[in-house]
């Protein structure tokens, strides 16, 4: 399914070229942060933080509008997801009460296919994502006191890079704002989300369950730089 992905957007950009044929196509280079969260029916949601990770890679610019009001811009960018535990105690069913702490990156990457709008320099863009799971690193710990008291107990996440449990592949959505100067510097500010849940459907033990019906959801801040076509 990544190749497919990867495949239909050269083949859109490739379209692209032969219909602006003798315009300017840009190759360009991309670089932020994520500040991601998850989104969904989430049980103790509370306890689960907003994180910043890394988002960097490559773009490449196809006008399809001669002035360049109009183009199409796939991207392949190396993305981090994931959440901070936020230390709350919360009750479990059977009366436990447990404490969370740590956090949980998830390493992508991200295909977007934007059809990017520029006026004036200003920059409206959106589109769908293809994105696929490369790891994950699981730094949980969990404190449990016992439901009727005693001394609790502290344990770290086991199997912390572990990705069978999860989804790799994920069809998501970006859309964003941003300004780009004349010289192809650009400052963007993006938000992209999930139209599946990360987790698998038969995975019923990932954070006790909590995480089962979750998808990615992250705004984005980055630089973005076209370089000048000869």
């Amino acid at each position: 399914m990544k190749k497919t992905a990867i495949v239909a957007a050269a083949l859109l950009a490739t379209a692209a070229v032969s219909s602006a044929q003798a315009q300017s196509v840009r190759l360009g280079l991309r670089a932020g942060a994520n500040y991601s969260n998850l989104a969904g029916n989430i049980q103790n949601q509370d306890t689960y933080n907003n994180k910043v990770g890394f988002l960097g890679g490559v773009m490449l610019n196809v006008p399809i509008i001669q002035d360049g009001f109009l183009s199409l811009q796939p991207e392949i960018l190396y993305s981090q997801k994931g959440f901070e535990n936020k230390p709350t105690e919360y009750t479990t069913l059977l009366g436990a009460k447990q404490k969370r702490e740590g956090s949980v990156n998830y390493n992508y990457l991200d295909v977007p296919v934007l059809l990017k709008v520029r006026a004036s320099g200003l920059v409206f863009e959106a589109g769908p994502q293809y994105s696929y799971l490369l790891s994950a690193n699981n730094q949980t710990k969990v404190t449990t006191t016992p439901a009727l008291g005693g001394t609790p107990s502290t344990a770290e996440s086991q199997n912390k890079t572990d990705v069978s449990g999860l989804n790799r592949n994920e069809l998501g959505y970006l859309a964003g704002v941003g300004y780009e100067a004349e010289n192809g510097l650009s400052l963007n500010l993006r938000y992209t989300g999930a139209f599946s849940d990360f987790v698998k459907s038969d995975n019923s033990t990932y954070f006790n369950g909590d995480l089962k019906n979750a998808r990615h959801s992250a705004f984005q801040l980055s630089l973005g730089y076209l370089i000048p076509s000869k």
